[in-house]
């Protein structure tokens, strides 16, 4: 439950916060005036209280004369502030928000708090370190409602986030310096925009992390961690989580399985430690995602991912909010494509579908993004192929490429092919389905050129269904173009007629082969079969800079792939506008292929799947060409 200050309240709240002496009796349990007590029940209160709670009075309060009622919509609980007063209380002179619970759901909720902070306050310089305090209650002679007294942090990490001057705001409430700086690794100040906000969110995120397997190695789950629960203490300048009505201990999970066993009792503790890991993967997401402030977008967001699509899409799905406002990407955007897309490997990591899947937060803490300049991590073979990847994603989005980046993407998929881990048959009929959209080819551009095209044809996407039937894959591929105006010289307005090709391919049959390699002291069979997918590669392509220390110093003689054997396929055509006459469609579907690589519209030239995984898709041609797909999600 977030506890926080009236400023936030405001922010949180569109409605006016209501005076005291508005409420009157009607209100909330009489609690216009400050001389007469909150009602609470002092025994279920002492009952669910460790004797280590303090026992207050109204009267030790000075009450601020506002109140907010229904935050995050919980119209059961009450929130004001107040100082201390009492002169015999240690806490004399302190800022305090209490915190009143009206009903027996918020009740329990008060209650359940205080029995999971007991639990742990053993050991407070631990737990207080990353969670906030509870102070204690104040008893009532009636059970109608339950009060508690909360430390005062001030705004929540979302109120922070939503200030426009948010990032110098945090930096000084952090006292983000030198000494500062080195928690994550990192021993500079200042800098570019990007760099500050991704030493921030470093910050910010470790101690999320740490306090949260603080909470699992102590038998808890806090179930309920959001950006309006977490909050910053200017004291001892570290992130807190709020007070714990949800918490889950994995001593009850255990109860609670009828016929105990140890994978049973294993598999209840892991999915509720991923849930935990999903909630820090939304933090996470909207902290660097400024986009994702906006509840429209986060809620495309959220929608994207309980349709059961695979977190590693999300780039692909953001983009199109993330390049709205500059063509080079939002600040987000630059620090989850840094190292290698590191932050969006961590962000598909915690939000991964299957719990089983996601990372723990050791595991996270240890993570290349969370780990600064300070802190070499010597990256995973999942972690080297993310980063090959992203790395031949973004030269791909420069669209315009010279030899040397050409070059450099030829490098990239052949590295890419190197350290395939899908190799049986069976893990390539699982992971090929899906639709993918085409996005590099090594020996063609995709599109126009500066070649003066008749009719002018605008490709916009060309995406891969591939779906598997029985022991086979079937392949739809959908080329969506636009046929410009003859008339005009590639105008700025580039509507025109739109129009569909579909090929289709059925009865693709799947057969395990190897991908042989040249080499200067043995001679390869120079059989048709071999012949197409054979490629030679030279030594200095291995001692390029930056990208030799991936390959290993023996190149293997060859490697398993996926060779391709198509049938048959049929190609149609549709247009929104009917077409004046039948040579018109024929120029127009012979400038569409003459945009396109060739094995688009004749798969029967698709020799072989040389890389796959959740989020590339790598098929080579007859000529040795490559062809680079991307996954796209499902619609």
């Amino acid at each position: 439950m977030a506890i926080s200050s009236r400023a936030d309240l405001w922010l949180r709240d569109p409605r006016p916060l209501t005076p005291l002496s508005s409420l009157g009796s009607a209100g909330c349990s009489s609690i216009g005036s400050r001389s007469k007590a909150i009602i609470c029940s002092s025994k279920n209160a002492a009952e669910a209280s460790p004797a280590s709670y303090k026992e207050f009075k109204l009267s030790d309060f000075s009450l601020c004369p506002h109140v907010s009622i229904g935050l995050s919509g919980r119209s059961d609980e009450l929130l004001f502030e107040g100082v201390v007063q009492s002169p015999s209380s240690d806490l004399k002179g302190m800022r305090v928000v209490l915190r009143q619970l009206t009903g027996a759901r918020a009740q329990r909720r008060g209650k359940r708090a205080l029995e999971i902070v007991s639990k742990l306050i053993c050991k407070q310089d631990i737990f207080h370190s990353y969670a906030t305090r509870v102070h204690g209650f104040i008893p009532s002679s009636d059970q109608d409602s339950l009060t508690l007294v909360h430390g005062y942090y001030g705004c929540s990490l979302h109120q922070w986030l939503l200030c426009v001057d948010w990032l110098p705001n945090l930096e000084q409430r952090l006292a983000l310096g030198e000494e500062a700086a080195r928690r994550v690794g990192d021993h500079t100040t200042g800098g570019p925009e990007v760099t500050r906000q991704l030493r921030l969110v470093r910050m910010i995120m470790r101690d999320i992390l740490i306090g949260v397997n603080y909470l699992h190695s102590q038998g808890l789950a806090h179930t309920e961690l959001r950006l309006n629960n977490i909050h910053i203490s200017a004291a001892d300048r570290h992130v807190k989580a709020s007070s714990f009505p949800n918490a889950v201990e994995f001593s009850e999970v255990d109860d609670q399985v009828t016929v105990p066993s140890g994978s049973q009792l294993k598999n209840r503790r892991k999915q509720i430690i991923a849930y935990d890991i999903r909630c820090v993967g939304y933090v996470m997401a909207r902290m660097v995602l400024r986009e994702l402030m906006d509840p429209l977008i986060f809620s495309h967001f959220k929608t994207f991912l309980r349709k059961g699509h695979d977190p590693v899409g999300l780039r692909e799905f953001l983009l199109p909010h993330l390049l709205s406002k500059s063509p080079s990407g939002s600040t987000g955007l630059q620090i989850l494509d840094r190292d290698g897309g590191a932050g969006w490997n961590l962000l598909a990591a915690m939000l991964a579908i299957d719990p089983g899947n996601r990372i723990s937060c050791t595991d996270a803490l240890r993570h290349p993004f969370l780990c600064g300049p300070r802190w070499p991590v010597n990256s995973s073979i999942d972690m080297i192929r993310w980063s090959l990847g992203s790395a031949a994603i973004r030269i791909v989005e420069e669209y315009i490429y010279m030899t040397h980046q050409r070059n450099r993407l030829a490098q990239l998929i052949d590295l890419l092919e190197r350290v395939n881990f899908t190799t049986r048959l069976e893990d390539w009929m699982k992971t090929l389905p899906g639709k993918w959209r085409l996005i590099y080819h090594t020996s063609r551009q995709i599109g126009l050129t500066m070649r003066q095209a008749s009719p002018p044809v605008l490709i916009k996407d060309v995406m891969q269904t591939i779906s598997v039937t029985s022991q086979t894959l079937a392949s739809t591929v959908d080329v969506t173009f636009t046929v410009l105006p003859s008339d005009t010289n590639w105008p700025h307005d580039k509507s025109g007629n739109s129009g569909r090709i579909q090929i289709n391919a059925t009865n693709i049959q799947l057969r395990q082969g190897e991908r042989l390699y040249q080499t200067d002291t043995e001679v390869i069979d120079q059989s048709p079969a071999l012949e197409r997918l054979r490629e030679v590669e030279s030594s200095a392509t291995r001692k390029r800079k930056g990208l030799g220390h991936f390959l290993p110093k023996d190149a293997p003689k060859s490697l398993p792939i996926i060779r391709l054997d198509v049938d048959e396929f049929d190609i149609g055509m549709e247009l929104e506008e009917a077409l004046p006459d039948a040579d018109l469609a024929r120029r127009i579907v012979q400038e569409v292929r003459l945009q396109l690589p060739k094995e688009i519209f004749a798969v029967s030239k698709l020799a072989c799947a040389t890389y796959v995984d959740s989020r590339l898709l790598v098929l080579r041609g007859i000529t040795g060409a490559a062809l680079l797909f991307i996954r796209s999600p499902m619609k």
